[in-house]
């Protein structure tokens, strides 16, 4: 019997320190996965991990802090907020200079939730000292990049789940084994299969293992849905087509307006792709002869049947249509005007569309990331075209109203100076937002 004594105290060291080691490994992993959820979501807009941004990049952030005599705490104190920090350190003071763009605050982030954006920052590889197995870097290669757009914490669960299994196997062969070791008729215990132990503690501790199952399950449901909201959602989408067109030339060197070639988005539902006429207006005059892009107006003269060879060229009547890839495609249930959005709401095209003066190639659906960089891009956090990101922008975008220019805002703004309580209420900020005016109303958008 004194054996059997060792032999399960033995064994209660050996599971007590597999759980502890796992639970350690779980918190650990835990601590890094966090870090990197609050990275990507506060602050991979502005920063990058080894390269400077519209923040200075991140890596060892701290040593240098450290070592340029920055007081204990204070680089905590500038991620709550950056003009305590400058108040209170003189070496904060010295880093705000580093930028005009004033840094956002963020006073909800707890000491050790900035730590662990750090821990996890400073764990990540540079991806201009990575190298190939026995080898050097291949210039060809794509670049590692480690702020992958999409992040999944799915693992955890597993790890989590595993911790738990283990407990609950090595609660049911302790209470085994001391059943065994106290029993005077230790054959009688032994005919009691595993699958019975399991099941007689799952009904004595029924209440705790609800419980369990219930966040189990719920976490499940959750992961699922977290799953089925990312269908369909095409960030940084860009099909090919079958003429290049390099917005930056257009837009950018020659400064055409965007309403020139997408001449109906001020009266139409639709932006519309400019025909083929349109190319020609210019194209008649510039061939691209001993240009890269001769190739490309050659096939937009072969589209609009337009013959060079003779004289000062001619129309053939020999057409042939150019088939566009479409890039922004939404559902049949949702509806956009692409007017009411750039004449009445004043819109900007870069707000949805990117900075097409700066974009080589056709226009894509661009990373919330990306548009967010755009100076005078109102913020947004929501994957692009998806309800989320059209509701937080309703939130967020105000309408201009009193100034004369729009008689609907100009009657709703007399209406509100009629009731000085009602102006009180939606115009106490200094404006009025799309959501103020119904912005948020299903029927808006959906049919």
């Amino acid at each position: 019997m004194e054996i059997s004594r060792i032999q399960l105290l033995n064994r209660l060291k050996s599971v007590a320190f597999v759980t502890l080691t796992l639970g350690f490994v779980g918190l650990t992993n835990f601590s890094k996965a966090q870090g990197e959820a609050l990275f990507k979501s506060k602050c991979a807009t502005c920063h990058q991990t080894h390269k400077n941004s519209t923040g200075p990049k991140l890596f060892q952030v701290r040593d240098k802090w450290a070592a340029g005599g920055a007081k204990e705490g204070s680089i905590i104190k500038w991620v709550n907020n950056w003009q305590n920090a400058v108040a209170a350190d003189p070496y904060a003071a010295e880093v705000s200079k580093w930028s005009p763009t004033a840094m956002s605050a963020f006073p909800d982030l707890k000491a050790e939730e900035i730590i662990s954006i750090f821990d996890w920052i400073d764990a990540q590889p540079d991806p201009a000292m990575a190298t190939t197995t026995g080898g050097p870097v291949d210039p060809n290669a794509p670049p590692l990049d480690p702020m992958e757009e999409e992040g999944s914490v799915g693992w955890i669960w597993i790890v989590m789940g595993v911790i738990f299994i283990v407990i609950i196997l090595a609660v049911g062969g302790v209470r085994r084994q001391l059943k065994i070791a106290t029993s005077d008729n230790p054959e009688h215990q032994e005919k009691l299969t595993y699958g019975e132990e399991l099941r007689t503690i799952a009904w004595k501790y029924r209440l705790w293992v609800g419980l369990a199952s219930l966040v189990t399950v719920i976490a499940v449901i959750v992961t699922l849905f977290q799953g089925l909201y990312r269908i369909n959602v095409m960030e940084d989408y860009q099909p090919t087509q079958p003429i290049a067109f390099p917005h930056d030339r257009h837009a950018g060197v020659n400064g055409i307006d965007c309403k020139y070639c997408h001449n109906s988005v001020t009266k139409s539902k639709s932006a519309g792709i400019p025909s083929v006429n349109v190319c020609m207006n210019c194209h008649k005059q510039i061939n691209g002869e001993g240009k890269p892009f001769a190739g490309e107006i050659k096939k937009i003269y072969a589209a609009a049947g337009w013959d060079i060879s003779s004289g000062a060229g001619k129309y053939t009547g020999k057409t042939k249509p150019i088939v566009w890839n479409k890039v922004h495609v939404l559902p049949d249930h949702v509806y956009f005007n692409h007017s009411q959005h750039v004449v009445v709401g004043g819109v900007d095209c870069k707000q949805c569309h990117g900075d097409m003066t700066v974009m080589n190639e056709a226009a894509k659906v661009q990373p919330v990331s990306e548009l967010n960089k755009i100076e005078g891009n109102i913020q947004l956090t929501k994957p692009t075209l998806t309800m989320g990101w059209c509701i937080e922008c309703h939130g967020k975008k105000d309408v201009k109203i009193g100034d004369g220019k729009n008689a609907y805002y100009d009657e709703i703004h007399r209406r509100l100076k009629k009731d000085p309580a009602l102006y009180k209420k939606y115009y106490q900020d200094g404006k009025v937002t799309v959501s103020e005016l119904g912005g948020w109303e299903c029927a808006k958008c959906h049919y």
